[in-house]
């Protein structure tokens, strides 16, 4: 399903940022307004943002134009009838967005996915009133959503995968980092940033202690900017509040709006930030703070709504916290995140400790967070470097997950070929500087060499390894990138060795493959300077084969990985060690190298097979033997 043309549903402050989002990536883009007042109130806000863009020096003028050319705006619900999404955008009622799909399903063509912004509300329910649920999902998008990068992706159970395959690519072409949540209240994110906000407002309710002291431990605690006050000031007091009324129905008492809550909505004004902060209040309203948030999280995945994984994504990035739950239960230690969820109950009864939470503290492990993804389809693994926050960047942890990962992959006889690829804006963007600066000599030398070892890995493995370069691939990412058999590019991509401008070079085999691979010339400039090469410099120079609009990037790779993954796969290994040994020896050495290579396959059933499926003419079944 390839999304081209996108339309808006409501152009308020939400919705004009996702209307920028989604053009500036240059999709045709239809917003609609009820009428037209409306409207050019919508596109003057868009207009706006889009000036201070250039103005912030974020935007080119030309980027500016070319954006704005992409938009139309219209009062006419018949005039997204041929889009191939469309996004609703209105307020938070459901009734109101049932007959919105409802009159969509009418008017736009079979194809159509249909998502909704909505923050708490139920996605299958609102599938439920159109002929074709299996093509509705959620496309949660967090405020600004202009500037914020998460995407929450939210899937019922009759959401084909081929539609979370598009929304999927969808995102990460408009500059989105995508996780993926079963509908369920709250989703992957409110479903504990909204409780976390009401406790804050329970404890003002219960005496604990003042707004600004109450925000200025949770402030401490969670080492953010703004506490919870000051966030639903911020964001919106009636948007905490419906989400707590929403959950309640489906959740029970505890997630019911705090007292306070509803009389600030009804008074409607926000929330008196002034006065001074009690340096002697205890430490026991953080801890409160953080017991919410740990259980409610350990729910989710007892649940299935998220992975443990994505819950992190959701509070790095849309929440801007240093760490998400699961990180700092292991900070904090899991048996003391078990005692403060314990606390909780005891305030609340109808809070209820998680079974996996108490299971993971008898372990005595702390929660495993990967930072690579890994997909097995169609004989083709693809591996994700799933640290988005981070840019993706090296460190040790990523590095023993990548070792392990290709070691298990060296061994799976199913697997015929391996794609590697970034999350978010970077493919990946270097090592991780800040653990190499509080690194000694010895630990350099060892991240050094360890480094070294899984490129190695990756150059040796026995099955063809396409990287898809889909952002920054700077430093180590290059060197990773350098050390798969084949590189495609997005026009996005930009690589480079940074290293010289601190006061090092690069270390993962820089030096050594991108000289073997476009001559000491280029690779001299390309570390000398630091500099950074775009996409088509990089294909110019023959560091990249080819060079791929961003939203055909993947498909192009898979698309290849499956054509390799189509021919003999000891043939394939067999020409992959050939090919690396002309590398490595002079041109006898490596002949003979080949000659040897060459009969090992005439030894095979593969050898066999290939030849009498020729002869046949039918497709041969190859069994890797």
């Amino acid at each position: 399903m390839d999304i081209k043309k996108v339309g808006v549903v409501g152009c308020g402050l939400m919705g004009a940022g996702i209307v920028q989002t989604v053009a500036q990536a240059g999709y045709t883009t239809i917003v609609r307004e009820l009428d037209k007042d409306l409207l050019e109130k919508g596109l003057g806000r868009i207009s706006a943002f889009l000036d201070k863009g250039v103005e912030k020096g974020k935007l080119t003028p030309s980027k500016r134009d070319a954006t704005w050319e992409c938009i139309n705006g219209t009062t006419e619900l018949s005039d997204l009838a041929d889009c191939d999404l469309v996004i609703e955008v209105i307020f938070e009622d459901l009734n109101a967005k049932q007959e919105l799909f409802r009159e969509l399903d009418r008017i736009c063509r079979e194809g159509t996915i249909f998502a909704s912004n909505t923050s708490s509300l139920s996605i299958t329910e609102m599938a439920s009133v159109t002929g074709r649920p299996e093509k509705v999902a959620g496309l949660h998008y967090f405020f600004p959503s202009v500037i914020n990068q998460l995407l929450e992706i939210v899937t019922t159970e009759q959401t084909e995968p081929e539609v979370v395959e598009s929304l999927l690519v969808f995102a990460r072409t408009t500059g989105k980092i995508p996780i993926i949540a079963m509908d369920a209240p709250g989703f992957a994110v409110n479903r504990y940033f909204v409780p976390w906000l009401n406790e804050a407002v329970r404890m003002l309710d219960e005496g604990w202690a003042d707004i600004p002291t109450i925000d200025k431990i949770a402030c401490d605690r969670f080492n953010i900017g703004m506490g919870p006050f000051a966030l639903m000031n911020a964001t919106g007091i009636p948007i905490a509040y419906h989400c707590t009324v929403s959950f309640k129905e489906t959740k029970g008492e505890f997630y019911g709006a705090a007292t306070g809550l509803t009389a600030q909505l009804e008074a409607g004004k926000p929330w008196d930030l002034e006065g001074e902060v009690d340096d002697t209040t205890n430490g026991e309203i953080g801890e409160r703070l953080m017991g919410v948030v740990f259980g409610i999280a350990a729910q989710l995945v007892e649940e299935g709504v998220a992975s443990i994984e994505d819950i992190e994504r959701g509070a790095l990035i849309g929440l801007r916290w240093p760490r998400g739950p699961f990180g700092m239960m292991n900070n904090l230690g899991v048996d003391r995140a078990l005692e403060l969820v314990g606390q909780v109950v005891d305030f609340n009864p109808s809070f209820s400790v998680p079974s996996l939470l108490q299971q993971q503290a008898t372990s005595g492990q702390p929660w495993t967070i990967k930072d690579l993804k890994v997909e097995m389809k169609d004989n083709i693994a693809t591996i994700t470097m799933s640290r988005p926050e981070a840019m993706n960047a090296l460190n040790e942890k990523v590095l023993r997950e990548l070792k392990d990962v290709i070691a298990q992959l060296r061994e799976d006889t199913e697997t015929r070929a391996v794609i590697i690829t970034g999350e978010g804006p970077a493919f990946v963007a270097g090592a991780d500087i800040k653990t190499m600066l509080a690194a000694d000599l010895t630990e350099v030398e060892e991240f050094t060499r360890f480094g070294q070892g899984v490129m190695d890995d990756i150059e040796k493995l026995n099955k063809p390894v396409i990287a898809a370069i889909n952002g920054f691939a700077l430093g180590g990412g290059l060197e990773l990138a350098l050390a798969c058999d084949i590189r495609l590019a997005s026009t996005e991509a930009r690589m480079g060795f940074p290293e010289v401008g601190l006061g090092i070079f690069p270390g993962f085999g820089g030096t050594q493959r991108t000289t073997r691979l476009v001559g000491k010339g280029h690779a001299s400039e390309l570390i000398f300077t630091g500099k950074h090469v775009n996409a088509d410099e990089a294909l110019e120079i023959g560091l990249v084969n080819r060079v791929l609009p961003p939203g055909q990037l993947i498909n192009e790779a898979r698309a290849l990985a499956v054509r390799i993954a189509s021919q003999g796969p000891v043939a394939v290994a067999q020409a992959k060690r050939a090919i690396n040994q002309a590398l490595q020896t002079g041109l006898d050495a490596g002949l003979a190298f080949e000659l040897e290579a060459v009969m090992e396959t005439f030894t095979t059933d593969d050898q066999k097979e290939g030849m009498t499926a020729f002869l046949e003419k039918r497709r041969p079944e190859f069994k890797g033997q």
